[in-house]
């Protein structure tokens, strides 16, 4: 844990060689990486990082901006003396990778956009933020963990993933209020970043399902093909948490397209 701001950065570091960091999605916490980065680091240095507002990183700012992020992300990195990583990022921290690329991108080898968009939130996503905001203003947030926790997997997967889907919701009741707010804020107002995935050299990975309830496949599939230097994996029996539906095919094909990058 190190100092950042007002308050302090969580993160675990495991493995050794080129540097791969994990960064979680909205009401989750590096914890849901536990099993994905353990074999990940097998073959590299893995660190995951709590996302401030979430886990052991305490709250920042009223408004958690992805630019304000992935200055926590570029904390860590120059903590640990870090000079080049390769980024992976959850739904959310896809959106904090885009920021430190636009911000930090000589320090980046590489990304991979696991079940995440470049898109900005159209005004109907912002109302739901805005839902979101007041039920856990007004203590209810578990609503949010039991409605939004399930729709992260294929509709056909949650009776054979139940048990995850319950360790899930654990995960995420461990987010604090106040984080989760300020996360929601900083959702709310992000930019577009189409732009730089389809101008960018640097490479990067789409990790997309097929059955995900979130992001339309489609729509991130013709992205994933506009963009100079990407590569997609389709996940066929997958919704929006790959790395728990389809362990075995996203750590194999992150560690190669990885090994290209290095």
């Amino acid at each position: 844990m190190i100092p950042f701001k007002s308050s302090f950065i969580n993160y675990s570091d495991q493995g050794q060689g080129h540097v791969i960091v994990l960064l979680h999605g909205y009401l989750e916490t590096n914890e849901i990486w536990s099993d994905f980065a353990k074999d990940l680091s097998k073959s590299f240095r893995v660190i995951s990082i709590d996302i401030p507002g979430h886990g052991l990183s305490g709250k920042i700012s009223e408004i958690h901006t992805m630019d304000l992020l992935a200055e926590a992300v570029d904390e860590v990195i120059k903590n640990l003396a870090i000079t080049e990583i390769f980024l992976v990022g959850h739904s959310m921290g896809g959106y904090v990778i885009q920021a430190y690329l636009a911000n930090y991108r000589t320090k980046v080898s590489g990304i991979c956009l696991f079940h995440s968009t470049p898109f900005a939130d159209n005004e109907e996503k912002k109302a739901n933020r805005d839902k979101e905001i007041e039920l856990v203003k007004q203590g209810r947030q578990e609503i949010l963990f039991n409605n939004n926790v399930p729709k992260g997997f294929a509709t056909d997967n949650l009776i054979r993933f139940s048990n995850k889907v319950e360790w899930a919701k654990k995960v995420a009741a461990t987010c604090q209020p106040d984080g989760i707010i300020a996360l929601l804020k900083g959702m709310k107002i992000r930019p577009d970043r189409q732009a730089l995935l389809k101008e960018t050299n640097v490479p990067i990975l789409f990790i997309l399902g097929k059955k995900d309830n979130y992001i339309p496949y489609e729509m991130m599939y013709s992205i994933g093909n506009r963009s100079s230097r990407g590569e997609i994996l389709t996940l066929e029996n997958s919704g929006h948490m790959g790395f728990l539906e389809e362990p075995g095919l996203c750590l194999e094909a992150l560690k190669s397209f990885v090994m290209q990058c290095m």
